[in-house]
């Protein structure tokens, strides 16, 4: 059915400079979705390696990230273009019906390629959620008040940080794992209907923007990715040369015509920034996603203590976020990058060490949450440089090309991470594994480094 055109968005002048005045409705939308979002991201990755069990098909393990992923991609593109054409509402609501149809089928799965293949739907609609956010934020609060907006939606990771993985694990030791997925369905029905009067409210930009291809070029964006993540998990290089080749090829392909010029080659200013986002999310997510593996398969530690840690993570990740908001007025955005890099790598460094059986679990909590803590200052940091060069009107376009580095960034970080360790698991070498994914992970936080200083124009 056709949607009608909003009402164009307000000047950047009437924006208003704090997240409770004139936008709380659109503020508490917003806050909610994230709630949501967070709530089945942690409850998903806790209960994922139960799955795994039950299904078998341990080289699909890192798909299940990687397929969510990469569907977000197309997902992300589409609901960036549809922003600046229509406003963020039409396309949330297409979202959010893809994200349930996604929960049900993986909650359903008869073997693990179903259960992917249900993790891909979910992540087409997933990819509306920060595209809509993203531009919200652009669009619809000063500058002033963009910091406290990130600090709040990572705020909003707190209460399903500290309940979401203990609720899931205890479901799936009573129930199944299956419910997890299932239970979802009526609060996605909730978040929808009490979210899209805010959106509508906040308009289309007064001049639409046309697509131009961007949805096409994202789709061969997540083919070409989904080519060498084959490619890692391919039985035979045979297989996987050409694979990997040829994904790369078609994946620098379509980054060159989705992403600012420049970003591959990490040109200072806005493109660097952009690339910062891939680095940043390979480093923390390829390393994330297999803290429960380690803790449960490796370890042989109850599904609870993995919810533990990330429980704990998420507490870091929002204490980063609000040291961010106190005091990026203050310290360059370039030296709270740098300083979350550094602790992402540190944070990694203790999960290599709990693969040895003599050191204590505690240590796989203490050093995710310092790694998490500096997530939080390092994420919100990279935003705002993008927000604060983004050209007027075009808030869709530039948002989905972050998020679209951030998604591949995480789609890499857990396919390459997961073809690590499923190499390691058929060799009969799991910790080996898991240890080369974790070095690997750390020398990308490393790297960023680099990157992040080159993000001031």
């Amino acid at each position: 059915m056709p949607v009608a055109m909003e009402p164009a968005a307000p000047s950047p002048a009437a924006r208003p400079t704090s997240p409770w005045g004139e936008r709380r409705a659109l503020t508490i939308g917003l806050l909610l979705v994230v709630t949501l979002a967070a709530f089945e991201a942690l409850a998903v990755a806790t209960v994922l390696p139960s799955a795994q069990r039950d299904l078998g098909g341990v080289r699909l393990y890192g798909w299940a990230f990687s397929a969510f992923l990469l569907a977000s991609l197309v997902g992300i593109v589409w609901a960036g273009t549809q922003c600046d054409s229509r406003g963020p509402a039409a396309p949330f609501a297409a979202g959010a019906t893809l994200f349930g149809v996604g929960l049900a089928i993986a909650g359903l799965a008869p073997a693990m390629w179903v259960l992917v293949a249900g993790r891909a739907v979910q992540g087409l609609g997933a990819g509306v959620i920060p595209a809509v956010a993203y531009v919200s934020i652009g669009r619809g609060y000063d500058e002033a008040a963009r910091p406290r907006m990130f600090a709040l939606m990572s705020t909003a990771w707190v209460v399903p940080g500290l309940a979401g993985p203990g609720i899931a694990a205890a479901v799936a030791e009573v129930s199944s794992w299956r419910l997890v997925f299932l239970g979802l369905l009526p609060f996605i029905l909730f978040s929808a209907w009490l979210t899209l009067p805010a959106l509508r409210s906040l308009g289309a930009p007064a001049v639409p923007t046309a697509s131009n291809g961007r949805v096409r070029m994202a789709i061969v964006l997540a083919a070409g990715a989904a080519l060498m993540l084959g490619g890692f998990t391919a039985p035979s290089p045979i297989a996987a040369v050409p694979l990997v080749i040829g994904g790369a090829l078609t994946t620098i392909f379509a980054i060159l015509r989705l992403a600012p010029r420049g970003s591959l080659r990490l040109r200072r200013g806005l493109p660097a920034a952009i690339a910062g986002m891939c680095v940043l999310n390979f480093a923390f997510f390829g390393a994330d996603a297999f803290i429960p593996f380690a803790l449960t398969t490796i370890r042989g530690e109850p599904t609870y203590v993995a919810g533990i840690v990330l429980t704990l993570a998420t507490l870091g990740w929002s204490s980063g976020s609000w040291l961010v908001d106190r005091n990026v007025a203050k310290v360059p955005r370039e030296r709270l990058m740098v300083s979350g890099m550094v602790l992402i790598a540190a944070g990694v460094a203790g999960q290599v060490a709990i693969l040895e059986s003599s050191v204590p679990v505690a240590v796989s909590a203490v050093a995710w949450t310092v790694g998490a803590f500096g997530m939080g200052m390092a994420y919100p940091c990279f935003s705002l440089s993008v927000l604060a060069q983004a050209p007027a009107g075009q808030e869709g376009e530039i948002g989905s090309s972050v998020k679209l580095a951030e998604s591949l960034g995480g789609a890499f970080g857990t396919g390459v991470a997961g073809a690590i360790v499923a190499a390691g698991s058929a060799a009969s070498h799991q910790s080996a594994g898991a240890a080369t994914a974790f070095v690997l992970t750390a020398v990308a936080a490393l790297a960023g480094i680099f990157v992040a200083v080159r993000t001031r124009r």
